[in-house]
């Protein structure tokens, strides 16, 4: 193991790893049980659509937080089906506005940017993702949002007091400094623009 050795990212690899199985062995199951003719009950049909939502999670987790090798890409319907599926009965929605597939590691940072603006996005809202000649925009709207100053400040001045709630801010933050990107931020009452 060298000192380049990424332990956070391999935790998240390992992590989502081990549970994407089971959880899509627990969705296999209760597909079968809803073969079984009639309507399903409300019981299974809210375990349904936790299973549903804790696999798009994980799903998102592991390119957010997982391994990124060099050599691997992500196409535009791979990216958004898991956008897709992570926003299913949620209060937040996604646009993504790029047609060609990205090396991983640029679709890592991208996951963790949306991590940060869905902080802000307590009471709903909609993230744009785009890109104009080589730099990324990810694009927060809402009618209100809630940002805390500190986590924001925390990209630019590390903050040792995150929560695990908000280790993403940590992560993102490392990572534009990693790919040796300039980060923009521009905040408004009804906005938040991420350009890196």
């Amino acid at each position: 193991m060298t000192d380049q050795t990424d332990l956070a990212a391999l935790l998240g690899s390992r992590i989502c790893h081990d549970l994407i199985s089971p959880i899509g062995a627990i969705g296999n199951g209760v597909e079968l049980l809803m073969m079984e003719g009639g309507p399903p009950s409300p019981e299974l049909a809210l375990i349904a659509e936790s299973v549903a939502a804790a696999n798009a999670r994980i799903r998102f987790f592991r390119v957010a937080f997982g391994l990124s090798g060099s050599e691997q890409r992500l196409g535009r319907s791979e990216i958004t089906k898991i956008l897709a599926d992570t926003s299913q009965g949620g209060r937040v929605t996604f646009e993504w506005q790029h047609n060609d597939p990205l090396p991983r590691a640029h679709a890592k940072l991208i996951f963790l940017a949306i991590l940060c603006c869905e902080s802000a996005l307590a009471y709903g809202g909609r993230v744009t993702v785009s890109e104009t000649d080589g730099k990324w925009c990810v694009h927060a709207r809402a009618e209100r949002l809630r940002v805390e100053a500190e986590l924001w400040n925390s990209l630019s001045q590390p903050t040792p007091d995150l929560t695990p709630a908000q280790v993403h801010f940590a992560l993102f933050a490392r990572e534009i400094y990693k790919q040796k990107h300039r980060l923009m931020i521009e905040i408004s009452e009804t906005e938040i623009r991420l350009v890196f």
